[in-house]
């Protein structure tokens, strides 16, 4: 029997359609910056609460930032499904706090956990409702109040982003069988 393969969005934002999550998490971060996600996450958030339409001279990149986004969710939940398989490189060493951004430490040490965090608590259809949601009210002239929790699923959307971030810049490997997990697995320091 054939594997359906997932498709991921990217020919949305992108100039070609991923085929792999981690060659959509390259194709996402290589099409915009950290930063620049958060910035654009953070004024969506903001401007749902206000009646001014956010990047009111350019709103059609709210849009492209959406479908970026929504491509993204999904390659996170497919990553939290590959973490028993997969590991990010390195050790996870910080020396200071600065360099966790929004991850707790164990989440810094093995980022996959920030993924198997997010997705216990709200669920891939949740994510994306609260990204309708977002941009709904912030392209919205009319101050309206949303119906949905958007602080739960813009937190844990950070946390993604720094993750996936960290997984980049580390790079992956496979969990050799005869590999302890219980020092990647533990419990929240």
């Amino acid at each position: 029997m054939k594997k359906n393969k997932l498709s991921f969005g990217t020919n949305f934002w992108s100039a070609y359609e991923a085929g792999n999550p981690y060659e959509t998490l390259h194709a996402f971060f290589d099409f915009s910056h950290l930063d620049e996600y958060k910035q654009t996450l953070n004024d969506l958030v903001m401007h749902s609460y206000k009646r001014e339409i956010c990047r009111q001279h350019n709103p059609c990149h709210v849009f492209v930032i959406y479908t970026a986004l929504s491509s993204f969710l999904k390659v996170c939940h497919c990553l939290k499904r590959k973490s028993r398989k997969w590991i990010a490189k390195g050790s996870g060493d910080y020396t200071s706090l600065v360099h966790l951004a929004s991850l707790s430490k164990a989440e810094y040490k093995n980022p996959f956990k920030a993924f198997q965090n997010a997705f216990e608590e709200k669920s891939l259809d949740q994510f994306e409702s609260f990204l309708c949601e977002i941009v709904h009210l912030s392209l919205s002239p009319h101050a309206e109040e949303s119906d949905y929790d958007i602080v739960t699923p813009y937190v844990h959307l950070v946390k993604m982003l720094d993750a996936g971030q960290l997984i980049m810049e580390r790079g992956i490997e496979k969990i050799k069988k005869d590999k302890q997990r219980e020092d990647i697995l533990s419990p929240a320091e």
